[in-house]
């Protein structure tokens, strides 16, 4: 199997990076953690320096695992899946451009901003840009041609995570779900 098959598969699997377990999320365990050790800290500090520092352990393992479940709420291969199926109606496609080496990175990068950061797009979008040329690998698209894909993945995790926060349902927007430019999804 060549290298780069074997790649694009784990990275379907989400593999965790030291185990090689399926379904890992450390960004998002790792978000969480420090914002609940912090969280932790600063209740802990009525206690003192030992409550500080138990606070924050407290809070870090309880953030971590907040996290971790928060990433979950999304699958990478669901969303990849979803994209394949429903990128050429999009009325943001080039049809010179490629899904795989051009789009497929710029929803991906909307879908697992938004499932690690929250927040709105708006807030997020100035970041987004900047980050856009790191992340996007072998893609030719420039931030201008790949911030509606992007803004696409985005707004589809985030329907989902808050359709998960109301319900209940850890299921995905319905397959009928679709977003267009004109609406910003």
């Amino acid at each position: 199997m060549s290298d780069e098959k074997e790649r694009r598969e784990a990275e379907a699997r989400n593999e965790d990076p030291i185990t090689g377990q399926p379904g890992s999320h450390p960004v998002g365990a790792g978000i969480g953690a420090a914002g609940g050790a912090a969280a932790g800290a600063a209740v802990g500090a009525a206690g003192g320096p030992v409550g500080v520092a138990v606070g924050a352990v407290i809070g870090g393992v309880a953030g971590g695992l907040a996290g971790k479940a928060a990433a979950e709420a999304f699958d990478p291969t669901v969303e990849d899946a979803y994209w394949r199926a429903n990128h050429p109606s999009q009325p943001w496609v080039d049809r010179n451009l490629d899904y795989e080496a051009d789009y497929a990175p710029a929803y991906r990068y909307g879908s697992q901003e938004y499932a690690t950061r929250r927040g709105s797009w708006e807030d997020a979008e100035s970041q987004l840009e900047k980050g856009w040329d790191d992340f996007k690998g072998g893609s030719r698209l420039k931030w201008e041609q790949a911030k509606d894909a992007v803004q696409a993945g985005w707004r589809r995790v985030e329907r989902a995570i808050s359709q998960d926060a109301d319900t209940g349902d850890r299921s995905h927007p319905p397959a009928d779900f679709e977003s267009t430019a004109g609406d910003r999804c």
